[in-house]
């Protein structure tokens, strides 16, 4: 599977509850669930006027039909061409 970075313009996202993001969390959830293709929501970032989310599929077009069916935007959706951190330095 390749890694996704989904950028998801919400004004107010930082706004957003508690409470209103464990609904979006059920929401993503049963998407996935329904898709029937291999999918991993790893985990989300909450900045202000967006919401970038980090997901796992085969393709970018699932990312795209997980958004469509779970009414969210997804105004970017990027593939992650390699991950570093500070143990980088050390290699």
């Amino acid at each position: 599977m390749a890694t996704f970075i989904v950028e998801r313009n919400i004004p107010g996202a930082s706004q957003l509850t508690p409470e209103q993001l464990r609904d979006i969390a059920r929401t993503s959830n049963e998407v996935v669930d329904g898709l029937g293709v291999a999918y991993t929501w790893q985990h989300s970032y909450v900045a202000g006027d967006k919401i970038y989310c980090v997901h796992e599929t085969d393709d970018a077009d699932t990312v795209r039909e997980h958004a469509r069916r779970g009414g969210f935007p997804a105004d970017l959706v990027t593939p992650v061409a390699t991950t570093f951190g500070p143990a980088t330095a050390d290699s």
